[in-house]
């Protein structure tokens, strides 16, 4: 008797558990964080509508179909600006703004745009699975930083948090998660003779595991139908071998992250995607010219590009002046962050900044390239401070190099000045400090 209970048991009971556990039990990424995780999350959304540019015409969505998550390739304070007030041209024109619902900043805050309701102009020239114009269908999420450049640890806690939050709202499904660099495609160029993908590099950097995203499409639907040619880089990113996931929040451990500079396999077009050729795309070249995109075809050739060429995107009426990006100081700004000036440097030893409150510090103990105050000073590749004093003098501490070009001065009330822009050493004030070139 005792076996045929036993029997019964393991045949009708065990199987009755585990469909109940798979049901109700089984664990997912709503479970990561308890609902008073979600309800602080919720009430510390910064509501940044009333910035949003009084030309900016809402219009609520009919559909909401796809979730999509872009990163800004600016700072908190110029993506705060250009999703909200628009971006503005050289030559005039302008954009009325609603460039996105919500933003993320690299410590996590979240600001909410526009309402999760309206239509954001975010998605540009775009189609996922034959439908055209996504932004009609979506939600866009800005994620502060480059698509070359690791996120951070809180924005992946926020937006993880933030895409459940609406895919409950909307009942969408882990595939309606999207980034731009998959939805957005391209007309013709130099790369393709046909439309196709790859226009926007946005967010191929966007790790869904980190954000508690389960598996997307396993293929490009607009691909296999014919209606785009692939862009061979993102196409082996998103559905070709999967790479393993990144640990730590440094560059280099995630293949997806690529770099902005020219080399044989990353091309302008691997880097800027569709704004190649923008106006607002500067070519950075090794020996300082600053090329706007627009005008790279006529000045160098897409095929003679020097290697070692930075590309850097999004800088609208600002382009960089060669005295910017050849002197050894730089000065952090909207348009130019710590990662645009020094890349995965900002956190060396050697990286010195000089922030305007006068104090200063080495790049080890910078906790994030975004919480630098714009006007901040920096120096790459330097050794010091060595204090000038009556007995060590700028000779003494710099040799024949005390004059150069590279060693650089920090005056006791606050300017960075280099060797040769000096014409009295004898009249340094005392508490000057030096800094050599590490090499």
């Amino acid at each position: 008797m005792a076996n045929f209970w036993t029997g019964l048991f393991f045949r009708w009971m065990i199987p009755l558990i585990c469909c109940v556990f798979l049901i109700t039990g089984m664990p997912g990424k709503s479970f990561s964080y308890s609902q008073s995780d979600y309800r602080k999350f919720k009430s510390d959304i910064i509501d940044y509508q009333g910035h949003l540019n009084p030309k900016f015409k809402k219009k609520s969505r009919k559909k909401t179909r796809y979730i999509i998550v872009h990163t800004s390739e600016l700072g908190l304070s110029a993506t705060l600006r250009v999703v909200s007030e628009g971006k503005q041209f050289k030559n005039g024109r302008s954009t009325p703004g609603g460039h996105a619902n919500y933003v993320i900043a690299r410590n996590g805050v979240t600001y909410q745009i526009m309402d999760k309701q309206f239509r954001s102009d975010h998605a540009g020239l775009s189609m996922w699975n034959g439908q055209n114009d996504i932004s009609s269908v979506s939600l866009g999420i800005e994620l502060v930083g480059h698509h070359y450049a690791p996120l951070t640890s809180a924005q992946y806690r926020s937006v993880a948090m933030l895409i459940d939050m609406l895919q409950k709202a909307y009942g969408l499904d882990d595939k309606a998660v999207l980034t731009h660099s998959q939805v957005a495609y391209g007309r013709p160029n130099p790369w393709f003779n046909e439309n196709h993908r790859g226009r926007k590099r946005c967010a191929k950097n966007f790790n869904r595991s980190k954000a508690g995203v389960g598996l997307g499409w396993q293929y490009d639907p607009d691909i296999r139908a014919g209606r785009l040619m692939p862009d061979p880089q993102l196409a082996t990113l998103f559905y070709g071998k999967k790479t393993p996931i990144a640990t730590k929040d440094t560059p280099g451990e995630d293949p997806a992250l690529g770099s902005n500079v020219i080399s044989r396999q990353n091309t302008a077009w691997s880097i800027a995607g569709d704004e190649y050729n923008s106006p607002t795309t500067a070519y950075v070249l090794a020996d300082g010219r600053v090329v706007p995109g627009d005008q790279v075809e006529k000045k160098i050739g897409w095929d003679r590009i020097p290697a070692h060429t930075r590309v850097l995107l999004n800088q609208e009426n600002n382009q960089p002046r060669v005295a910017d990006l050849t002197s050894p100081v730089k000065i952090i700004s909207d348009n130019y962050t710590a990662w645009f000036l020094a890349g995965p440097a900002y956190r060396d030893k050697t990286t010195i900044y000089f922030l305007p409150s006068g104090k200063s510090a080495p790049g080890s103990r910078i906790s994030d390239w975004d919480d630098l105050p714009k006007q901040t000073k920096l120096i790459l590749g330097y050794r010091g401070p060595f204090n000038i004093t009556d007995i060590q003098t700028a000779f003494k501490i710099a040799g024949h190099h005390y004059k150069d070009g590279k060693t650089v001065y920090y005056l006791p009330r606050g300017e960075l000045i280099c060797g040769d822009q000096i014409t009295d050493f004898s009249n340094l004030p005392r508490g000057t400090q030096v800094y050599l070139p590490a090499i």
